[in-house]
């Protein structure tokens, strides 16, 4: 007969919230540092960052060109400018907003992060618009969705 430890049937204890906080902490950190970056060192002068490799070696836009002047113009105010940088990432900005906020709330609270955006159906959905907006904005007709 195999004994079971008495502490197994003891209900886990919640970690200290700090210690459920430290991924949410380390995002934000990342997002801000990487934002003030941007904000201080314009995109727009030459050798400041690194361009982007696909459009250097093939001359088509990818999905994220535009995203590091977009932050910049943000910082600075200018949501006109960034939404014509990038206008699928300025779409999504408050999406992601929103699923921060949440993750944050629930770790909080000791509960894991569970949205129906994380259901196969919705990420293979988000795969194709991504996908459709890569191909469309390097049309000729589409100008308006290129940086």
């Amino acid at each position: 007969m195999t004994r079971v430890p008495v502490h197994a049937h003891e209900p886990r204890r919640p970690r200290p919230l700090p210690r459920r906080l430290a991924p949410q902490a380390a995002v934000l950190g990342a997002a801000a540092a990487g934002t003030l970056l941007v904000a201080f060192r314009d995109p727009n002068e030459a050798g400041h960052y690194p361009g982007c490799p696909f459009l250097a070696l093939t001359g088509f836009y990818c999905p994220g060109c535009g995203m590091t002047r977009l932050v910049h113009a943000l910082a600075h105010g200018d949501a006109g400018t960034a939404f014509g940088l990038n206008p699928l990432l300025f779409v999504l900005l408050p999406v992601l907003g929103y699923l921060y906020v949440r993750w944050t709330v629930l770790a909080a609270r000791g509960m894991p992060m569970r949205s129906v955006l994380f259901k196969p159906v919705v990420a293979y959905a988000f795969v194709g618009v991504v996908a459709v907006y890569w191909i469309v904005r390097n049309l000729p007709f589409a100008q308006a969705l290129a940086p």
